[in-house]
Formats: structure tokens, C-alpha cells, sequence
């Protein structure tokens, strides 16, 4: 017999589950929630809670940072591959910087790369990325039909979202990552590591974010996030069609 969420002890025991969205901090997550109809329940997990949406996704506050987000979102794909129900698509979501003037403060970024923007070594010569070191990886892939159909439905820019794990506060760096990243749109702290948590699964990765402030000098002034809670909000709103279209017909494709 099949539980409801009530009674079924917090157990991944409803119906399969087919997406999961990371995002950092419960506030990004509460406005990825509200763009679903009907209220969520919740279901603990190792070290965080996910929050099951009745029509939607589930969606999980993975923490802040790559390492944190990574073991977060690894925990909440091994639960539900023990219960039978695996994910089939995992999503990284949430707020970012943008990089002026291309990413302008409120817009909807869609990754169509994941990438570590400092993981390697700096040397004389500058910095060498940990493929450049022979080994490892700093770049996930979504599908590109996916990102092309979420971009479409949601009014969203394309590119490449940088994960960082000290977030840009000067101009300098700014301008250092962009040298280095040309087509980077945004920047985050747990894309990348919600991707490798993927990756480990062999699930695909999706990452949107909505820009709440320019990358550069931290001008507390120019931040608008309660605007880019409501881009995240309206904009998963807008996806929800896609990502369940892609997540039980198109992938299969891919």
C-alpha cells in the first residue's frame, strides 16, 4: 500500500519522484516551492529536508557552497534510488550574480555550462584549471534540447554559470574570471557540486539562476533579491511544463 507523506514517517515512499531541485538556502527554495500549486510537505533527509510539492518538484535547501551542496544533493539521490524511485533529473536553482551588462539585475540565466571557476592552482603564468593539472573535471554539460526548451519558456538568457567558492568582490577579479570564462553569464557557489553529485548518479543537471546583483565590488545598495525571488519564482512557474515534458518523454532521447 502506498502511504501518503503524513504517514508515511517522512519516507520517500509517495509516488516516483522525477525532479529535484538544489537550491542554497531555504528563501531560494520556499520561492521555488510557491511556484507549484498547493502546500508541500515535508521529508527529512541526512542533514537537510526536502520540500515535496503535490504537483511539482521536490525541492531540497542543499547549503551554501559546492562541498556542502554536493554531499546534500547526493544524500537526496541515494534516498531515492533506495526506495526505488530515482530522480531523473536534477536541477540547481536559486539566486547569483550577474555579469554586467549582459546578465542585468532580475533576468533568468540558464547554464548551458557548469563550470568550477577556481578549481586548480594558480601558478607564475596565471591559473591553470585541474584539467590543465591532468586530472579531474570543471565542466558539466546539460542537455542541450533541455537548456534550449527551459531558455525558450522561461525568457531566459543562456551561458555559462560559474560556481565559485569565494564570491567576487572586487572589479579586478571580475574582469580576471570573465578573461578567463568570456561566455559566463553568472556566478554561484554550489552549481558545480550539485552537478557532480549528478554526474555520480549518472542523472542529468539543469542550473537557473536569477541575478540579484552585478559580479564585482560588493555594493550592498545594488543588490535587488527579493526581485530575484520573484524572477525565480515566476520563472519555474514558466519551466514546470518543460522540465516534466523533458523528464518523462524527451531524455529518453538524448
Amino acid at each position: 500500500m502506498v502511504l501518503p507523506p503524513e504517514e508515511g514517517r517522512g519516507l520517500l515512499t509517495r509516488s516516483a519522484p522525477r525532479v529535484l531541485v538544489a537550491t542554497a538556502v531555504p528563501v531560494e527554495r520556499d520561492a521555488v516551492a510557491q511556484a507549484f500549486p498547493g502546500p508541500p510537505s515535508e521529508v527529512p533527509l541526512p542533514g537537510a529536508a526536502l520540500l515535496r510539492t503535490p504537483t511539482g518538484p521536490d525541492v531540497l535547501a542543499a547549503g551554501v557552497g559546492p562541498a556542502l551542496a554536493a554531499a546534500s544533493t547526493a544524500a537526496a539521490l541515494t534516498a531515492a534510488a533506495l526506495d526505488g524511485r530515482p530522480y531523473g533529473l536534477v536541477v540547481s536553482a536559486g539566486i547569483a550574480g550577474g555579469f554586467p551588462p549582459d546578465a542585468p539585475l532580475g533576468s533568468l540565466v540558464v547554464a548551458d555550462e557548469i563550470t568550477a571557476a577556481d578549481l586548480g592552482a594558480e601558478t607564475a603564468d596565471g591559473f591553470l584549471p585541474v584539467t590543465d593539472l591532468g586530472f579531474g573535471t570543471v565542466t558539466h554539460r546539460p542537455p542541450a534540447a533541455l537548456v534550449r526548451d527551459a531558455a525558450a519558456a522561461a525568457g531566459a538568457l543562456t551561458g555559462t554559470v560559474l560556481t565559485v567558492s569565494t564570491v567576487t568582490g572586487t572589479a579586478a577579479r571580475a574582469a580576471a574570471l570573465r578573461a578567463r570564462h568570456p561566455r559566463a553569464l553568472a556566478e554561484a557557489m554550489e552549481g558545480f557540486g550539485v552537478a557532480e553529485a549528478a554526474a555520480a548518479h549518472a542523472v542529468p543537471v539543469l542550473e537557473v539562476r536569477a541575478v540579484s546583483n552585478p559580479v564585482g565590488p560588493r555594493d550592498r545598495a545594488a543588490w535587488r533579491i527579493g526581485d530575484a525571488l520573484t524572477a525565480l519564482t515566476e520563472g519555474f512557474g514558466k519551466l514546470a511544463p518543460v522540465l516534466e515534458s523533458w523528464n518523462q518523454h524527451d531524455r529518453h532521447d538524448q
